[in-house]
């Protein structure tokens, strides 16, 4: 996974709170394989009507090249599927703006390379203003600075918090398993001084 830390996109809105994993992506497609992307099952549910032609009105379906979306509070809550982090990914989402965040799905977020910025209730507030008065020939300019912890909605700069752990596996495009290796030595340090020291514990070698 690549690392980044700068991004220049256009922002759309979705100002509705507590929207949980298992509507980012409906459980009936858990089953398609992740080499064939699920940014056609993001917000299945809501995006399309009952015949699955997607709504004209829905604000994802207006701004269909946003690559940054502001939503509401407890964004990404309910169940643990990481498969709604990968439809908002695959749809073509780099970073989600809300007041707060699902804590497991803020995690898988980081681990594949999507920005989950936590801003204050006000904030959001504003940017669902300012994104609402934009329009299709006008969108909402985009810029965000990973290292400052800031960002600018169409010349609006604003700050957002990160754990500083998150942002460095952002910059640096790494997973759990990466930031680990990055401790390889002291690791390979620790395994050879408990090997001296508790022999007992260590297993047995094959012979």
């Amino acid at each position: 996974m690549a690392g980044w830390q700068t991004h220049f996109g256009i922002a759309t809105a979705l100002p509705l709170a507590n929207v949980d994993t298992d509507q980012l992506i409906p459980a009936r497609f858990m089953s398609v394989p992740r080499s064939e992307g699920y940014g056609d099952y993001l917000l299945h549910d809501v995006r399309r009507d009952a015949s699955g032609a997607l709504r004209p009105e829905f604000p994802l379906n207006q701004a269909p090249q946003a690559s940054v979306l502001v939503a509401g509070a407890s964004f990404g809550s309910g169940s643990s599927r990481e498969a709604a982090v990968y439809a908002l990914v695959d749809a073509g989402y780099r970073a989600v703006f809300a007041p707060s965040f699902g804590d497991i799905f803020a995690s898988n977020s980081v681990n594949n390379g999507l920005l989950p910025a936590r801003i204050a209730p006000e904030i959001y507030d504003e940017l669902v203003s300012l994104i609402g008065s934009s329009s299709s020939e006008t969108p909402c300019e985009v810029r965000i600075d990973l290292q400052n912890g800031q960002a600018s909605f169409n010349g609006k700069q604003l700050a957002f918090a990160l754990d500083d752990t998150w942002r460095m596996k952002l910059m640096n495009g790494w997973d759990d398993i990466d930031l680990t290796q990055q401790h390889s030595a002291q690791i390979a340090a620790f395994k050879s001084k408990y090997a001296q020291t508790e022999p007992w514990a260590m297993p047995a070698s094959s012979v």
